[in-house]
């Protein structure tokens, strides 16, 4: 089998945020699967992989658990570079509230706490992976999804529908709440009129038609939205050709019911429109709250 045509996932990511569901998943899609595999046997793996052409879909999880082995990942992915082969890493996330709840759920001792505190090892943990994190293809926050959520999610990215597009998430927020932390980009819609000081909007959100003439009759918005959509419609290609498989624009907004939750539809809307290399989802995280 070709090197080229293998489709190669490398799952890491903090532990606790769901590696090991994110790796089910991928098995139940055919794709061959190892945990905790030390990142030097990565290279000769691979090579009988191809030689015997048992599978052209491999998913390897590489992590903290590896000791001082993980140290070796930066020169295992150099070496499947120069050998020709094409990977994609998964990066799992999660807030730290989120993860230490998970650990004390389920009893668990954090790889690195040692006879610390769970944070402890989990701020360590996060120092060792940033490296790792900036060289991710897809990074996805799991601190609100739950198992299901985030299998759906593994599916979107990585099922055979998918290959040679790009996904692009388009998700509105409150920075009262924080930003996301998978988030791409992040955008500030703040310097918007804000529909929540006007008392026969404050009750709807940005879904309502009353809202959206409020926000988008504004000429700043109009000017804007024109400015911006210009700009994304730019960046998208030059994202899709350098191989990113999922892009999220996060867009704030101070609660994230009214502003940001309009401009995300509309954003969405535009970038269906345009680019057809790209599956636009479009999300809410706070117009409940």
């Amino acid at each position: 089998m070709p090197k080229e045509e293998m489709r190669l996932v490398i799952i890491t990511g903090l532990s606790g945020a769901g590696k090991t569901q994110a790796l089910r998943c991928l098995e139940d899609m055919g794709y061959f699967c190892v945990d905790n595999l030390p990142p030097t046997l990565v290279p000769g793996l691979l090579d009988i992989i191809t030689s015997s052409g048992h599978s052209d879909k491999v998913a390897l999880v590489m992590d903290i658990r590896g000791g001082k082995f993980f140290a070796g990942l930066n020169d295992a992915l150099l070496s499947l570079e120069n050998k020709g082969y094409s990977y994609q890493i998964l990066f799992l996330e999660a807030s730290d509230e989120i993860l230490i709840r998970r650990f004390k759920e389920t009893r668990r001792k954090h790889p690195l706490a040692g006879e610390g505190r769970i944070i402890e090892g989990i701020l360590e943990e996060r120092k060792k992976l940033e490296e790792v994190q900036g060289k991710a293809s897809v990074v996805i926050d799991t601190s609100n999804l739950s198992p299901g959520e985030l299998r759906a999610k593994v599916r979107e990215l990585f099922g055979k529908a998918t290959e040679g597009t790009m996904a692009i998430t388009v998700m509105s927020f409150g920075f009262k709440y924080g930003i996301p932390l998978d988030a791409d980009l992040v955008l500030d819609v703040r310097f918007l009129p804000n529909p929540f000081y006007e008392l026969h909007l404050k009750e709807l959100t940005g879904h309502e038609q009353e809202v959206k003439d409020y926000i988008f009759n504004n000429p700043v918005t109009q000017q804007f939205m024109e400015k911006f959509e210009g700009l994304i419609n730019f960046l998208v290609p030059y994202y899709y050709e350098e191989g990113k498989s999922h892009l999220v624009l996060a867009i704030g907004c101070t609660g994230g019911r009214h502003r940001s939750v309009a401009l995300a539809n509309k954003i969405g809307e535009s970038l269906k429109n345009v680019n057809c290399m790209c599956r636009v989802t479009v999300k809410h995280r706070d117009v409940d709250r």
